[in-house]
């Protein structure tokens, strides 16, 4: 409770500042902030783990490409200083640090802004844990801003490091599109490991509906819920770069970018999928109790039928009548049973024929 205290607290902190102030909403983190960068061409390569904000804004008066990434955005004086370096708004520095943002594109001319949302699943308590990250692209230079250490760029890394592919061979605009990709193709993993527990739970609501099995499906039905948020924006985020019309992004980046809106919507049409499986799955789930609680109250019922007849017996030779004729009789006990027994199997044989067991 204190830290949702906390987080409220930064929120009214906020709304109360003016317009442009920077001031850190979410969860607090004690890690350093580290900075570091890639510098490359098509015949150069350079990385480097720690460095300064000054030595990254030097960098990028060489002409090269860099990439300038930031893990942690908590500390605002950091922030702030790589914003003067390299001329950002205030107002994008105030979203920066604000890690409510929903999936966005702005293009301020000198350089364009993007948000994007990180997912990590946690396949135990089927959940999303999300993380921002901002991007700033320039003319030869992107700046990334994440919450934490770790995300799913290593393969982008990797292809500058190695020199595969063209991301060598291009600019900085080439290099958002492989952050952004990399980010999209994170959501198919995601998915990837939804649909099997999906496909689990399912065989489950069949063969065994248990209480804990509606309690699964409603986590999914809010993980996919989530996923829908962060990847709906997405999609317009893309189409707005693409017709951007900025001359930050060439034209034989546009059919990448292109490349990625197709991978997009093919994330949205799994997630609309998932939520129409998950849906059909509530409803398989109630079916699946109510049919064995209809199952249960037939066994039930029928030998309550079968009963009740042999209970009338029992009550009519219980009444203690003094001048009952089969009170005295020497095998009048063994016909009384004898003739429920007829009975029982007579209903039996009934039920049978009509199919009703």
């Amino acid at each position: 409770m204190a830290g949702k205290s906390g987080f409220t607290r930064r929120v009214k902190e906020q709304a109360s500042q003016p317009p442009g102030t920077p001031v850190f909403i979410g969860k607090r983190r004690m890690e350093e902030v580290r900075i570091s960068y890639m510098r490359y061409d098509e015949n150069l390569y350079e990385e480097k783990e720690h460095s300064s904000p000054e030595e990254c804004a030097e960098l990028c008066r060489s002409g090269d490409v860099v990439w300038i990434n930031v893990e942690g955005i908590h500390d605002e004086a950091i922030v702030e200083k790589l914003g003067m370096l390299f001329n950002i708004h205030a107002l994008t520095i105030e979203d920066i640090v604000n890690t409510l943002q929903r999936p966005k594109f702005e293009d301020f001319g000198s350089y364009i802004y993007i948000v994007l949302k990180m997912l990590e699943y946690s396949r135990d308590d089927v959940a999303m844990d999300p993380e921002q990250v901002s991007v700033i692209l320039g003319r030869n230079f992107v700046i990334t801003f994440q919450e934490k250490p770790g995300d799913v760029f290593d393969p982008v890394r990797e292809r500058i490091r190695s020199g595969r592919g063209r991301i060598r061979r291009t600019g900085s605009d080439y290099l958002a599109y492989a952050l952004m990709d990399a980010v999209v193709d994170s959501y198919f993993l995601i998915l990837e490991s939804i649909g099997d527990q999906i496909e689990d739970v399912e065989d489950r609501v069949i063969l065994e509906p248990e209480p804990g099995t509606i309690a699964d499906i409603h986590r999914f039905k809010r993980s996919m819920l989530f996923m829908r948020r962060t990847v709906w924006p997405l999609r317009e985020e893309i189409v707005l770069l693409e017709k951007s019309g900025s001359e930050l992004v060439n034209d034989s980046t546009s059919v990448f970018l292109r490349n990625l809106y197709d991978h997009t919507i093919q994330v949205i049409d799994t997630v609309e999928t998932y939520r129409d499986i998950i849906s059909g799955m509530h409803d398989t789930y109630l079916s699946s109790v109510s049919n064995r609680m209809n199952e249960v109250m037939k066994v039930l019922t029928i030998i309550a039928t079968i009963f009740i007849p042999l209970t009338f017996i029992a009550g009519v030779y219980g009444m203690n009548f003094r001048f009952m004729p089969e009170l005295k009789w020497e095998f009048g006990y063994f016909a009384t049973l004898g003739a429920m027994l007829v009975v029982a199997l007579f209903m039996l044989l009934f039920f049978r024929r009509k199919k009703w067991i």
